[in-house]
């Protein structure tokens, strides 16, 4: 082995950076403990927490290398502006000094290894100002291990610090993070990625091409760690230089170009066009997954363009062509088109994922995208079927497309029944029925107590003046006397509730939902109905509402749901 090959390191450990000024991405945690240690309102335990690659190893030994911080004088304290080397920063930054003690929790989850730390704290450290235990994937720690740590994370030693990291903060208890000073690191933006991997380029004396620096920037999602791995890979591929060609094989990613014709294609009905774009794609070695995935970003940013108007909806790995293409179909395609076509791709890309002929699994989804492209929802099907302008041959088509595709949901709520009062209780506050007294808590705005009524009691008599009732298990206990008192107040006139034991009827809504069932199956007796739920699989009646028709008769509209 030769001594350079000995020698080298990846980019990722090259350079990790060395203090707060070359961390990149996280200014808010940088001018909080800037802040912190200026004031000296230093917290007893941190928590770092984030996705994988964005540094909270790192930050740790620099948290530890801040905290030990004495400067090459010797006589700093603890301090975030680190200039030049002190006496402890090499030591710490390689994970070697004696009082800074990393530890895994992956690997170390027990209460035992917990209680070696809680005895060790009682000691002072050996050269540096504060003994540092930094660990790594806390979550994964015990519960028991948990509790024995808690007492000694409260009350620490004034020499004693903690720093905790960890991917999955919802699995550390609250208890722990009570205790903490939390920092959420965040994913950093892209286009602070392709500047920072451009550096390095330029200090490695490598050429890398703009768009193979967005298409890293693209597929490290964030993370630092993952980009200059990709980046180190990619180097290596090329042989000292790096191009978006090489890149694209490296990675199995297609030509956004390319991508944006296939959507094209699928959105203008042309299946095998395509088709055979996604073929040629594959050939050259993208993955049809990522093509997908890719196709969604694009929906995602036309859909962005089409409501707000504004091209800053774009990241910085797009180029102009994209922006502009992608302006040109915002203008051109509805929204729900592109609605419809963002719930199928996303749908698709599971099911792409986990087949075993990937490729055929976005064959079939870029069929179901283009047949639906045109498809009218579900509402003017129903029109066209209840007025008879379809003709069944001229609807076969687009029912075929139909069932490939995903409907958009059409709702529509039902005014609920008694949610106004009969004409005559308008005219006077004296209710004539058990219904009237529902409907006048309603004008009353006493939604919870109406909501009782109709849901808790059973009518067993009626007279003005006098209501006898039977009440459900769960209905509360005072509900007579609130309502004796209610009724009182309303109408001015004196009320008595009575409670019964007596047979009685439905409750209102038990009557309600009776009327909706009988409802439902006449709807489905209607040779419309049945068309439309013989068109759609799968197909529900969720809301029915009353319709003036021109000859004045009341007819029901249903309204349907399907799913893909």
């Amino acid at each position: 082995m030769s001594e350079t090959s000995a020698e080298y390191r990846v980019l990722a450990r090259k350079y990790r950076p060395a203090d707060f000024s070359t961390l990149i991405g996280q200014d808010a945690m940088v001018r909080t403990l800037t802040n912190a240690f200026e004031q000296g309102r230093i917290a007893q335990a941190f928590m770092l927490t984030g996705v994988r690659g964005v540094g909270k190893t790192t930050t740790a030994r620099i948290l530890a290398r801040a905290l030990n911080y004495t400067g090459p004088d010797g006589t700093s304290g603890p301090t975030v502006k680190m200039s030049a080397p002190g006496e402890h920063c090499e030591a710490i930054m390689e994970s070697r000094h004696i009082d800074v003690l990393e530890m895994d929790a992956a690997s170390h989850t027990g209460i035992d290894d917990i209680r070696e730390i809680i005895e060790a704290v009682k000691y002072k450290p050996a050269s540096a100002r504060y003994k540092v235990y930094i660990i790594d994937e806390v979550h994964m720690l015990s519960m028991t291990a948990f509790n024995g740590l808690l007492k000694t994370l409260e009350e620490p030693p004034e020499h004693v610090k903690f720093i905790f990291a960890t991917t999955e903060i919802r699995k550390v208890p609250v208890t722990v993070l009570s205790r903490c000073q939390r920092f959420d690191l965040r994913r950093i933006d892209a286009a602070l990625l392709v500047e920072h991997f451009k550096a390095i380029a330029e200090k490695e004396d490598v050429n890398v091409e703009d768009e193979a620096l967005a298409m890293i920037a693209r597929a490290a999602e964030g993370s630092v760690r993952d980009g200059l791995s990709l980046l180190d890979q990619a180097i290596a591929l090329g042989g000292g230089s790096v191009s978006g060609t090489n890149l694209r094989d490296m990675l199995g990613i297609a030509d956004r170009a390319r991508v944006i014709e296939l959507f094209d294609h699928v959105m203008h009905g042309r299946a095998s066009e395509a088709l055979g774009e996604l073929k040629a794609q594959y050939e050259s070695g993208a993955d049809p997954a990522v093509v997908l995935s890719d196709m969604a970003d694009f929906i995602h940013f036309v859909t962005r363009l089409k409501v707000t108007g504004d091209a800053a909806a774009a990241d910085v790995t797009m180029s102009q062509t994209e922006i502009e293409r992608g302006r040109e179909m915002a203008a051109g395609i509805d929204m729900r088109a592109l609605a419809r076509a963002w719930q199928m791709t996303i749908k698709g890309l599971a099911e792409v994922k986990a087949a075993d002929k990937p490729l055929a699994a976005a064959d079939m989804v870029l069929v179901r995208l283009a047949y639906a492209a045109d498809m009218p929802p579900p509402e003017e099907l129903v029109r066209k079927l209840t007025s008879g302008a379809a003709s069944n041959q001229g609807t076969a088509g687009t029912m075929r497309g139909a069932q490939q595709g995903c409907a958009p949901v059409s709702r529509a709520v039902q005014p609920p029944e008694n949610s106004e009062a009969p004409d005559e209780v308008q005219n006077s506050p004296v209710p004539a029925s058990f219904e009237d007294i529902v409907a006048l808590a309603g004008r009353h705005r006493e939604l919870r107590l109406k909501s009782a009524l109709e849901r808790q009691v059973r009518l067993v008599s009626f007279e003005p003046g006098r209501l006898e009732i039977r009440l459900s298990d769960e209905a509360r206990r005072d509900l007579p006397g609130e309502l004796t008192q209610k009724l009182q107040s309303w109408t001015g006139e004196r009320w008595v509730v009575v409670l019964s034991r007596s047979k009685a009827g439905q409750t209102l809504e038990e009557k309600r939902r009776e009327k909706e069932t009988r409802r439902k199956q006449e709807l489905l007796a209607r040779p419309e109905v049945r068309a439309v739920m013989e068109t759609f699989p799968g197909a529900k009646i969720t809301a029915m509402r009353e319709r003036a028709e021109q000859d004045e008769r009341s007819d029901i509209s249903p309204q349907t749901e399907t799913s893909a």
